[in-house]
């Protein structure tokens, strides 16, 4: 692709295919945000309380929960959400841009090593809140459909700010 995005093959293995389809979908987030003042970032172009900086703070904690709460058995807390309600980091109003921003490609870091260290899709995790058992295919899934819903929120928001669609 042009944009520097991943290049999803047309054809490939399973495992192949979902991690590509992530990676496109967590490099059309950062760039949607690209090229943004922090007022930007921060703006709510909606009634929502969505801003592309709550979008970057949510995904973080969905990246955290997933892979390092439920397939690795971390016992670590949530950034910005520490009882679990994801809401609580759409609050981006006062928030930093640069320590979101590390936090998610941090907690993507840490993703990208759990999913390659994994022998197959097959390995499980906990919920410890919930007691389900996931597997590591429905876990990367899931981020894909998130990453796709809140990409879509990230389309409106863009071009609330500065007109810029496409991505």
């Amino acid at each position: 692709m042009t944009d520097g995005r991943t290049d999803v093959p047309l054809a490939g293995g399973e495992r192949e295919l979902l991690r590509a389809y992530l990676e496109f979908h967590r490099e059309t987030l950062a760039l949607k945000c690209a090229g943004l003042s922090d007022d930007d970032l921060r703006r709510r172009t909606t009634s929502s309380s969505l801003s592309l900086l709550s979008l970057v703070r949510h995904m973080a904690e969905v990246e955290r929960a997933w892979f390092r709460r439920v397939l690795d058995g971390q016992d670590v807390p949530l950034v910005w959400s520490p009882d679990g309600d994801f809401q609580v980091a759409y609050d981006a109003a006062d928030a930093a841009p640069e320590e979101a921003f590390a936090a998610w490609q941090a907690e993507i870091a840490i993703a990208r090593d759990i999913e390659a260290a994994a022998p197959s899709l097959d390995v499980t995790g906990v919920d410890r809140r919930s007691g389900d058992e996931y597997s590591l295919r429905r876990v990367l899934l899931h981020l894909i459909q998130e990453y796709a819903r809140h990409n879509g929120h990230a389309d409106v928001i863009r071009e609330g700010i500065d007109g810029v669609t496409g991505v």
